[in-house]
C-alpha cells in the first residue's frame, strides 16, 4: 500500500509524518526548532530546519518500507523569509513570520503595489509581511543573492537544485494570485533585482525528486516525487479536509483562525480577510483573530482546563445569564473586524468564580467565531457548507458542544487534522480516504441568542464593529 510523507515545519518544531492511503499513522516524529526574539527581531537558523527536518523524517520512516513511498510535500510559515546565494547556502538568518523590523518599509511597499493588493482583495500589506521584510534584507545584499521562503530552502536540498515557490508562500512576498506570476512593475519599481526570487507553482505541482545526497540524510528514498507545498494554515485546512465550496475550518488555540473555500476571489473593504489560492485554482479566504484560547492560560494559570470544563457542565442552564468575557490576547483586534485600540472587557457582572471566569472566555470566543462567520457572509462568502473545528480546544467537550449552540448548526470533528497530515493529503494529491472524522455534534435550544446580541451591540457601541457588520449580524441571527 503506497505511502505519503507530509512535513510540518512550524516556529516550534519540525513534524514528519508517513500516512497510507487509509489515513493510518504509520511513523511520526517531532524534533525541537530554537527562535531568536529581541524587540520585533524573531530570527531563526535556515541549518536548524535542514538538520531537525532530516532528524524528523529519519525516526518516522524508521518502519516503512522504502518501496511503499510516494511522495513528500512541506508546509511552513507564512512571511519567513531569507536570502542565499546561487547554490542555496543562507547568507543571512531567516526573518521569521512575525519579525517586524520592517516597518520602514511598508509605506514604499503598498504605494508601489496597492494597485495588486487592492485587486487581490487585502488591499494593504503589513509590516511582517514577507515583501518589505525582503526590501529590508536587500539592503546591505551583495549582487546574484536569492530570496527564498521556508519551505523553499528546504525543498531545494531535498531535489539539489532551485525549485519554485508555491502560490501560498508567495501571497505576503507580492504574487499576483489571480495572474499567478510576479507583478514585475511593482517589484521593478521597489528595485528588487530580476532574479532574486524564485518562479511560481501552484500548490501540489510536482519540484523534482529526492536527490541521492537528501536521501541519504533524511531516510527518503531517491526518486521520490517532491510536491510544492504551502503554508502551515493552508496546510491544516487541508488537513481538516474542507475541501468543498463553502466548507470551512476553524481552529481555536490560542488564537481564532478561519479558513474557507469560494470559488471566486473575496474583496474585503477592511481588509481583515484575505485569500490564499488552492491547488485546483479555488479561493481560500480566511481571517485570524486576536481572541482565543490563550486568554485562559494568562487569567487563570495553573488551573485544571478539563476540570473547569466537567464544572461548566453542570452550570449549561445559566448561559444566558452568565457573563461574556472579550477574549482578547493583547491589544488590537485584526479579525472580523480590524481596531488597533481594541481591549478586553467583561459584559455583565464580574465572574463570581473560575468556573464563571472559565465560561465567560468560551462564551466569548464562541461569539467572535459566530460573528466572523456572519462578516463572512457580508462580503458574499458561502457560509453554508461543513465547519470544521480543530485547534487545542476540540478537547473540550463543553466547548465545542457551545460552539455548535452557537452557530446554531452541526460542527465535525476530525479525528487527525494536523499540518502535515494535509501534506501528505497534498502529496497523494486528494483526500480519498485519509481524512477521518470523529464526530459530529448538533446544536442544542441553548438560547443564547440575546447574549449574542448583546455582544454584537457592545462591539459596535465601542466604536469597533462598523454599523453595517453589526446590522447584518442581527439580521442573520433574526433569520
Amino acid at each position: 500500500m503506497s505511502v505519503w510523507i507530509g512535513i510540518d515545519l512550524g516556529t516550534q518544531s519540525v513534524r514528519a509524518m508517513a500516512v497510507d492511503a487509509d489515513g493510518r499513522v504509520l511513523g511520526a516524529a517531532v524534533r525541537p526548532l530554537t527562535s531568536h526574539r529581541d524587540g520585533p527581531r524573531h530570527e531563526q537558523d535556515p541549518e536548524q530546519w535542514w538538520r531537525e527536518l532530516a532528524a524528523a523524517t529519519r525516526e518516522a520512516l524508521r518502519d516503512v518500507p522504502p518501496g511503499r513511498i510516494e511522495g513528500v510535500a512541506v508546509d511552513a510559515t507564512s512571511g519567513t523569509i531569507l536570502l542565499t546565494d546561487r547554490d542555496g547556502a543562507p547568507l543571512t538568518p531567516a526573518l521569521m513570520y512575525d519579525d517586524r523590523r520592517a516597518t520602514a518599509e511598508v509605506d514604499r511597499v503598498n504605494e508601489a503595489g496597492g494597485h495588486v493588493w487592492e485587486r487581490l482583495g487585502y488591499r494593504r500589506m503589513q509590516p511582517n509581511w514577507a515583501l518589505p521584510k525582503l526590501l529590508w534584507l536587500l539592503r546591505d545584499a551583495p549582487p546574484g543573492v536569492r530570496a527564498a521562503h521556508q519551505n523553499d530552502f528546504v525543498n531545494r536540498r531535498l531535489v539539489g537544485h532551485e525549485v519554485s515557490t508555491d502560490l501560498s508562500n508567495a501571497l505576503k512576498t507580492g504574487a499576483d494570485l489571480i495572474g499567478e506570476r510576479w507583478p514585475d512593475d511593482v517589484l521593478d519599481a521597489l528595485g528588487v533585482p530580476p532574479g532574486t526570487l524564485p518562479g511560481v507553482v501552484r500548490s501540489g505541482t510536482r519540484l523534482g525528486a529526492v536527490c541521492a545526497g537528501a536521501a541519504e540524510e533524511t531516510g527518503i528514498p531517491a526518486g521520490t516525487p517532491v510536491i510544492a507545498g504551502t503554508t502551515d494554515g493552508c496546510a491544516a485546512q487541508l488537513g481538516a479536509g474542507t475541501r468543498r465550496i463553502g466548507s470551512w475550518n476553524s481552529v481555536l488555540g490560542t488564537t481564532l483562525v478561519l479558513k474557507g473555500v469560494t470559488k471566486d476571489l473575496l474583496h474585503d473593504p477592511l481588509g481583515v480577510v484575505y485569500s490564499h489560492r488552492a491547488p485546483d485554482g479555488s479561493w481560500l479566504p480566511g481571517g485570524a483573530s486576536s481572541t482565543g484560547a490563550g486568554v485562559l492560560t494568562r487569567d487563570l494559570p495553573g488551573r485544571d482546563l478539563n476540570a473547569l470544563s466537567t464544572q461548566a457542565e453542570t452550570r449549561r442552564g445559566d448561559l444566558g445569564s452568565a457573563p461574556i468575557t472579550y477574549p482578547l490576547i493583547g491589544r488590537g483586534e485584526r479579525f472580523p473586524f480590524a481596531a488597533p485600540g481594541a481591549e478586553g472587557f467583561t459584559i455583565g457582572r464580574e465572574p463570581a468564580d473560575d468556573v464563571e471566569r472559565y465560561v465567560a472566555v468560551l462564551l466569548g470566543a464562541a461569539f467572535v467565531e459566530r460573528l466572523c462567520f456572519d462578516y463572512l457572509d457580508l462580503l458574499g462568502a458561502p457560509v453554508d457548507g461543513e465547519i470544521v473545528l480543530t485547534g487545542g480546544a476540540t478537547r473540550s467537550a463543553f466547548w465545542n458542544q457551545l460552539r455548535a449552540d452557537v452557530l446554531g448548526r452541526p460542527v465535525t470533528l476530525r479525528e487527525n487534522a494536523e499540518p502535515a497530515l494535509g501534506m501528505a493529503v497534498l502529496a497523494a494529491g486528494g483526500p480519498g480516504h485519509m481524512i477521518r472524522t470523529r464526530a459530529v455534534i448538533e446544536p442544542s435550544a441553548a438560547g443564547l441568542h440575546e447574549p449574542y446580541l448583546r455582544f454584537v451591540g457592545e462591539l459596535e457601541r465601542r466604536g469597533w464593529l462598523p454599523a453595517n457588520a453589526a446590522g447584518h449580524a442581527r439580521k442573520r441571527s433574526s433569520s
